[in-house]
């Protein structure tokens, strides 16, 4: 891979294949950054980089030669987007599939760890760095069969919210953004491709969709130096809880 530099800020995304973070890297390239999208699907990710004007990144973030890769590739980072995750599974925890659960905390949590361990030096070394981790509710919430995910993006946000006081005094802002119920592939992911299932979760009430969330992700990163977003949770108006929603009858 050839060294990137720009003129422009830089914004990485992982994730961006689809979802939240296809639709992030859409909103930061439409407010002027050069966006990096990484994500595992070669050929999605080329197709997002050539509409957005952006760099096509082919990285698992579970692979430590793949993000050392990436790192040493970028001369300039100015916005990391944490948002490569995901949940596989609803086993209640006496029925617990180990390798469902590897994979989520391999993801959600190390893969969290990795990117931004790797790409810290160059954040910081931009003078106004900002690291936006996409959690999710479940970071605060729990609920039964879905333990792996949850403790997962517990995890997560444990380190996120971490590092916010140990980079304390660093021109780098932290923001984690905590979505509810947002219609993605998310849902399909978790229920091994059953799309029937997938789209029972949503029915009879309104779902947040990827744009909401990556427009509120542009908004953090718009923000004046001086301004943290700490926290952002953002719901569906038919969504109370991880496990309270308003179903409409048919």
């Amino acid at each position: 891979m050839t060294s990137l530099e720009s003129p422009q800020p830089v914004a990485v995304v992982t994730g961006a294949s689809s979802g939240i973070g296809e639709a992030t890297a859409k909103t930061l390239a439409g407010l002027g950054f050069h966006v990096v999208c990484v994500a595992r699907r070669e050929d999605r990710v080329k197709a997002l980089a050539a509409e957005i004007g952006g760099t096509a990144i082919v990285a698992d973030v579970t692979d430590d030669a793949a993000v050392q890769k990436l790192a040493d590739g970028l001369e300039r980072v100015d916005v990391l987007v944490n948002n490569a995750g995901g949940a596989k599974g609803v086993q209640s925890v006496a029925d617990a599939d180990l390798d469902d659960w590897r994979w989520m905390w391999e993801t959600n949590v190390l893969g969290t760890l990795r990117v931004t361990r790797a790409l810290l030096p160059k954040l910081v070394a931009s003078g106004d760095g900002l690291i936006v981790t996409v959690t999710s509710i479940a970071a605060f919430e729990i609920y039964d069969g879905g333990a792996g995910y949850t403790s997962a993006k517990h995890a997560q946000a444990a380190l996120h919210q971490t590092l916010r006081g140990e980079l304390l005094g660093k021109p780098l802002r932290l923001t984690e953004i905590a979505p509810g119920m947002v219609e993605t592939e998310f849902s399909v992911v978790r229920f091994g491709g059953d799309q029937a299932r997938a789209d029972a979760l949503y029915a009879g009430m309104t779902p947040l969709t990827a744009a909401d969330v990556a427009e509120v992700i542009g908004f953090a990163a718009s923000r004046p130096s001086h301004v943290n977003l700490d926290q952002i949770v953002i719901r569906p108006r038919d969504q109370a809880t991880a496990t309270r929603k308003f179903t409409r009858p048919e």
